[in-house]
């Protein structure tokens, strides 16, 4: 599958998305400067939200709607959502602003009016939220549109996730990568459990990654260990500016550290070899070998006290110490020669 002309996959590079969030503060030049941000600090692609305080939950202040246990405990969801929220008007003018600096733009919908308005703006592919899984009916109607759809997992059982990529699967699109995710603010890392990724891999037959909140680089470095072929990670330029997801969320320099450790990451990966790589044969040479440390005189015997396993690697290989000692050298030795076949009587 591809967002843009990215491709998403075994083998391609490893995709990072910045996830924008809310972290402009309701500002249109600070969305615009994190998007600038993101392409600096080599993200592959960004992402928005899409939905409004009222298409997302109900204005209503009774205890249901009192968020209670995470980050944003104590608030009403309305409240949250509205300061939250990404203006509809602002989305196309973003889309736009990435697409000249060729970075692909898509979006999370949370309803079928923000999947209506985002095709509008030809997003290249769809994001559905963790919580979001339940709700195949909008599932499927973001399916029906044929573009590829990037699956949260947080907080949900395997059946559940099954159930949706079934649905996703019986509109005709096969286009899905999950994205193993703990539906927690910050989440804790040892609540990750990356060696998910894997088992989502062969459980499912499509490309995973990780929706990542905790609060550092390590997990999204160690995903790609696993197989994670997308990162999604929340974006700020400064945690300082405040709102509500900046606590969990990189600012620019420390969004370009974990690119370039992911890259390395991957690279490092390489494949299953044997192969004495090219730069490894400059220290062959500083293996050890079978050396004569003391002088030694024609027909003298080899013993443990003249001949030694020592670095560097110019005399024979040491598992043929025991072939040489007692035997005498076929002429005068110096200290220092390394010790080849003809010396040996």
């Amino acid at each position: 599958m591809k967002i843009g002309c990215r491709k998403i996959g075994a083998g391609e590079p490893v995709c990072v998305v910045a996830e924008l969030s809310a972290n402009h503060n309701q500002h249109f030049d600070e969305a615009v400067r994190l998007i600038h941000a993101a392409k600096d600090a080599g993200a592959d692609a960004v992402k928005l939200q899409t939905y409004t305080a009222d298409t997302i939950t109900l204005d209503c202040r009774n205890e249901y709607f009192q968020i209670k246990g995470t980050l944003w405990a104590g608030r009403n969801l309305h409240d949250l959502y509205k300061e939250a929220f990404t203006p509809w008007d602002w989305q196309p003018k973003l889309k736009k602003e990435a697409d000249a600096l060729g970075l692909p733009l898509f979006s999370t919908p949370f309803d079928r009016s923000a999947v209506d308005f985002l095709e509008q703006m030809n997003v290249p592919a769809y994001k559905v939220a963790s919580l979001e899984i339940v709700d195949i009916p909008l599932i499927q109607y973001i399916a029906r549109l044929g573009k590829p759809v990037l699956l949260s997992t947080g907080a949900s059982a395997l059946k559940e996730i099954e159930e949706a990529v079934a649905a996703i699967r019986a509109e005709g699109n096969d286009q899905i990568a999950l994205l193993k995710c703990t539906s927690a603010y910050p989440a804790p890392p040892d609540e990750m459990n990356l060696r998910t990724i894997p088992d989502l891999a062969e459980h499912f037959n499509v490309p995973v990654g990780l929706s990542d909140h905790t609060l550092g680089i390590a997990a999204a470095v160690a995903s790609v260990a696993l197989g994670a072929c997308v990162i999604e990670k929340h974006f700020t330029l400064r945690r300082a500016n405040g709102g509500p997801d900046s606590a969990f969320s990189l600012e620019p320099h420390e969004f370009k550290a974990m690119v370039v450790a992911v890259r390395e990451a991957q690279q490092a990966l390489g494949a299953v070899s044997y192969e004495v790589s090219e730069h490894e044969k400059a220290s062959r040479v500083y293996r050890r070998s079978l050396f004569v440390v003391e002088d030694v005189k024609t027909g003298a015997r080899f013993t443990e006290q003249n001949v030694r396993s020592i670095r560097p690697g110019y005399g024979l290989p040491p598992k043929h110490l025991g072939d040489v000692l007692g035997k005498k050298a076929t002429r005068d030795i110096e200290r220092g020669t390394p010790l080849k076949w003809e010396l040996v009587e």
